[in-house]
């Protein structure tokens, strides 16, 4: 059974949280489901908000990267 765990900036969502999640985990599902050919009830998908303030990348922090022009 997959388990898909997508990790996102929560502020990249904020503004239509169960909406985008949706759209994001159907995407997912059925191409796992289409790829590996099993039903889409065998694939499990999580999500994990994290604050732009505690994701870094390249040594800076996610929210300070979004804010550079």
């Amino acid at each position: 059974m997959p388990f898909v765990n997508i990790r996102i900036v929560k502020q990249v969502i904020e503004h239509d949280r169960e909406g985008i999640k949706a759209q994001v985990q159907t995407a997912v599902t059925d191409t796992i489901a289409k790829a590996a050919g099993i039903p889409k009830e065998n694939v499990w998908v999580t999500f994990e908000e994290i604050d732009e303030t505690d994701w870094f990348a390249g040594g800076q922090r996610v929210k300070e990267l979004r804010a550079a022009p």
